[in-house]
């Protein structure tokens, strides 16, 4: 059984909850998927200052490669090998959905017309046809991927050899 690693896990935790608060704070309800639907009010916005000024715009790009791929390589423990694969992987998806923005009568075509009607999914297209390319998302995703394989190489857990050790 693989080991957890819990100091990726919950670096990338904490990361992630930033970028809940980033949609709480600084994001009005109405754009925000998890915001609008939820039964309770969540959404702080418009009640006190924008809490991260202009960089709320693109720190969702960072954040989503960052904690994806640190919560995916802990919840592995994968190493730094398996590590730049998840994160070949959480880039390639944040890549693909910002230029999916760009190009969203593309995109919206390979939408399949199922998922309208499952939880989560049911958003997709209006993801696509509302929301707006940026170059500087990214960037973002870019910079969070080096970030996290950064955070990785620091945090990776040595796997020792039992035999090897109790030489």
């Amino acid at each position: 059984m693989v080991a957890l690693n819990k100091k990726q896990i919950l670096i990338g935790t904490v990361f992630f909850l930033i970028g809940v608060l980033v949609y709480i704070t600084d994001r009005s309800p109405e754009s925000t998927y998890f915001v609008k639907n939820t039964c309770m009010r969540l959404s702080f916005f418009n009640t006190f200052p924008n809490l991260f000024g202009p960089v709320g715009n693109n720190l969702p790009g960072f954040i989503h490669v960052f904690s994806f791929v640190l919560i995916t390589s802990g919840l592995l423990n994968c190493g730094k090998k398996g590590s730049f694969i998840v994160c070949l992987f959480w880039t390639g998806v944040n890549i693909l959905f910002e230029i999916g923005q760009g190009c969203s009568s593309w995109f919206v075509k390979f939408v399949p017309d199922w998922f309208s009607s499952v939880p989560f999914l049911e958003n997709t297209q209006n993801y696509f046809i509302k929301g707006t390319f940026d170059i500087i998302d990214i960037v973002a995703i870019l910079v969070g991927a080096v970030a996290a394989l950064l955070i990785v190489s620091v945090t990776v857990e040595s796997k020792k050899d039992p035999i090897k050790s109790t030489k």
